[in-house]
């Protein structure tokens, strides 16, 4: 099966349990693979185990923080398109997860179409991305072996 016909896999991270489960509920209906994480630390340990097209984090959670499992999660898999949610949106804090790798910000409560546009825009990123560095592998193989 092709990598763009493929479930959509989305890790959701968020302190906040009956948000985070009725959102995965939601995605889940419409076709999405969901993991619900409730924290950052349980996030970085998950992101090893399963490979993610998207994660979905909350800026505010006790323990580490959005931004720090953001760095985290980047600095494992960097081809994980992010983005980020709060319900207590700055322009600082949306400016922060850019610089650290978001590809997006939201505010809650999100609107279900906006996140749904938004989630399908960062896979495509995401696969867009695979494709160019599988094309470059490729071609460095194929210099390599001289065929």
């Amino acid at each position: 099966m092709e990598l763009h016909q493929m479930a959509t896999k989305i890790l959701l991270v968020d302190d906040e349990e009956d948000f985070v489960r009725l959102l995965a509920r939601r995605l889940e209906i419409r076709g999405m693979k969901v993991v619900t994480v409730s924290c950052g630390e349980q996030a970085v340990a998950v992101v090893d185990k399963q490979r993610f097209d998207v994660a979905v984090i909350d800026l505010s959670m006790p323990g580490i923080d959005g931004i720090e499992t953001l760095k985290q999660i980047k600095a494992k898999k960097p081809d994980i398109e992010v983005l980020m949610l709060t319900g207590h949106a700055t322009v600082a804090g949306g400016i922060e997860a850019m610089k650290q790798g978001a590809s997006d910000f939201l505010q809650k409560p999100v609107e279900m179409d906006e996140l749904l546009e938004k989630i399908k825009t960062a896979r495509e990123a995401r696969v867009n991305a695979l494709h160019r560095r599988e094309n470059a592998e490729m071609q460095e193989i194929l210099k390599r072996k001289g065929w």
